[in-house]
C-alpha cells in the first residue's frame, strides 16, 4: 500500500452497544480501494492518548452504565484530545461519544455528567420519550443525503463555531425542533446515527479518510482517491 493511517477507536472495548465497530470495518473497506492500509488500535481506560500516534479517531455510543465509566476516564485525556480535534484531527463521533465531545450530558437519572467541552455542545434528558426510527438528513455543504436509524434519549443543542451534519428530512435529529441533526466542527463528524452509519453512507467514510490523507500527507497528490467511485457495502 502506497499510504499508512493508524485509528484510534476510542473505547472500543466498552462502547459497542450499536454496532458502531462497523464503522471501523467500513473505513477498511474504503482505504483499501483508495490503496491505504489502515490499522486500528483500541484506546481504552487507563490508556493515554497519545495525538501523534493517530491519523484518525472513532468514539461510539453505549449504555449508560458504560458512558459514565468513560466519562470519568475520559478527563484524563482531555488535552490530548482537543488538541488532536483543534490541529484538525479527523474525527467520527456517534451518540455516547458525541455527547462526551461537548460540554455535558443529562443522565437517564438526572445528573449532569460532564463531557470534555472539547465541542460547545451539551445534551438534556427526555423525560418517558426516545427518537427511534429511520432518519434522512442533507449535508448542505456536499448536497450528499445521509440515512440512517437513531435511538437516542438525549436532546443535543449546538454551540458556536459548530454546524449541523446535515439538515433534517425526516426524523427528529439532534432535538426534534430546529432540524438539526449531529455537528461538524473543523474535521470532527457527530451524529446520533447507528447501524452503522458509514455502511450506509460510504461519502462521509471517504471524506474522513480523503481529510486524513491530506492532514499527514500534504505534498501527495490524492486525485485518484478522490475520484473512487461509493459503492454501498451492504
Amino acid at each position: 500500500m502506497e499510504f499508512k493511517l493508524h485509528v484510534a477507536h476510542l473505547y472500543g472495548d466498552l462502547l459497542n452497544t450499536y454496532g458502531d465497530i462497523g464503522n471501523i470495518l467500513v473505513l477498511e473497506y474504503y482505504a483499501k480501494q483508495m490503496n491505504v492500509e489502515l490499522t486500528s488500535e483500541i484506546v481504552s481506560l487507563n490508556q493515554p492518548f497519545n495525538e501523534k500516534n493517530f491519523d484518525l479517531a472513532f468514539f461510539g455510543g453505549g449504555q449508560d452504565y458504560e458512558q459514565v465509566i468513560v466519562s470519568k476516564d475520559i478527563q484524563n485525556k482531555k488535552n490530548s484530545l482537543t488538541s488532536f480535534i483543534e490541529h484538525n484531527g479527523p474525527m467520527l463521533a456517534i451518540c455516547g461519544g458525541y455527547q462526551l465531545l461537548g460540554e455535558y450530558y443529562i443522565g437517564a437519572k438526572g445528573e449532569k455528567i460532564p463531557g470534555i467541552s472539547a465541542l460547545p455542545h451539551y445534551t438534556k434528558s427526555q423525560n418517558n420519550n426516545r427518537f427511534i426510527g429511520n432518519i434522512v438528513i442533507k449535508n448542505t455543504e456536499t448536497e450528499h443525503t445521509y440515512h440512517g436509524f437513531e435511538n437516542h434519549n438525549g436532546i443535543t443543542y449546538l454551540g458556536q463555531g459548530e454546524r449541523p451534519l446535515g439538515v433534517v428530512l425526516s426524523g427528529h435529529g439532534n432535538n426534534g425542533t430546529d432540524k438539526s441533526e449531529g455537528a461538524i466542527y473543523k474535521n470532527i463528524f457527530c451524529s446520533y446515527f447507528h447501524g452503522p452509519i458509514l455502511a450506509r453512507n460510504g461519502e462521509l467514510a471517504k471524506r474522513l479518510l480523503l481529510l486524513a490523507l491530506k492532514r499527514k500527507y500534504p505534498n501527495a497528490d490524492f486525485s485518484q482517491q478522490e475520484q473512487l467511485e461509493i459503492k454501498p457495502t451492504y
